[in-house]
């Protein structure tokens, strides 16, 4: 599933393509995504400049004078800039054309993607009005985690997985992370004390930062918008791993499953 690193490099790659633009026509081949499209976004986006493109979250914003639209890659979605209008494959579900003869054309294999209009006040619609903070902005610190955590049981790779904490650390990043922080994925959240969580908060701002510039996780669905894949699959310590050495003290790295997630960790350097 794209993560927040691969939302924000495929929001980087569109935007000096589709930016300031004007869209031409909407084609919707499917509207049986997550969510049915709504039948009016031709309407609704058609004859109209793209002001902005942003990110809330694993959400992709596409600003326009008069509102919002919403896209999510959901399990297996990516989205294309395309030079000319070219044969859709099977699951390419809408063209975007804009006015300098560019498509965006969005492909979702799983049909878990999203493509919404969230209106004049996009932070307001339901799907992103309880997101927590952003991991890369300033509020996303110690004293903010520590003071949520101090009633929380739950293991520490559920609570920073949480989406009403924080949005975007997502199960490869949140296994990267914990390894480098030396915390076992299991550990309850209320027993890290403060400074460990100085220090596992700058390195989830680390490892997030380090993937946005390799151009996110190379993994099954995923590829940048030129159609190259990214970089960052090749500095994993412990996703993906399960079995093999541990690059630090070489016990064997270990799986097992949280909330129907993997978790890889290494029992001697996590504790």
């Amino acid at each position: 599933m794209p993560e927040l690193p691969e939302v924000e490099t495929t929001c980087r790659g569109i935007t000096p393509y589709i930016k300031g633009k004007r869209v031409v026509s909407l084609t919707i081949r499917h509207f049986g995504l997550r969510w049915p499209i709504p039948n009016n976004m031709p309407e609704l986006m058609e004859n109209h400049c793209l002001i902005e493109v942003s990110r809330r979250g694993k959400y992709i914003l596409l600003r326009f004078n008069h509102g919002t639209a919403l896209i999510h890659l959901g399990m297996s979605g990516s989205i294309r800039i395309l030079d000319a209008q070219t044969e859709p494959a099977k699951h390419d579900h809408f063209d975007i054309e804009f006015s300098h003869g560019k498509y965006l054309r969005f492909n979702d294999p799983r049909r878990f993607g999203a493509f919404l209009w969230a209106g004049v006040e996009p932070l307001k619609h339901k799907l992103l009005e309880n997101l927590g903070v952003e991991p890369l902005d300033d509020d996303f610190h110690a004293d903010y985690l520590y003071k949520a955590s101090r009633n929380r049981k739950v293991a520490i790779k559920q609570f920073i997985m949480d989406a009403k904490l924080v949005v975007g650390v997502g199960n490869i990043y949140a296994n990267e992370a914990l390894f480098q922080a030396g915390i076992r994925p299991t550990r309850p959240a209320n027993q890290i004390s403060h400074k460990r969580y100085q220090r596992f908060v700058s390195i989830i701002k680390e490892v997030l930062s380090k993937a946005i510039e390799r151009g996110g996780t190379t993994l099954k669905n995923f590829n940048q918008v030129d159609g190259k894949p990214g970089y960052f699959a090749q500095q994993l310590a412990v996703y993906g791993r399960t079995g093999e050495p541990c690059i630090q003290c070489g016990e064997t790295l270990t799986e097992i499953r949280q909330t129907g997630r993997s978790s890889v960790f290494c029992k001697q350097c996590q504790n």
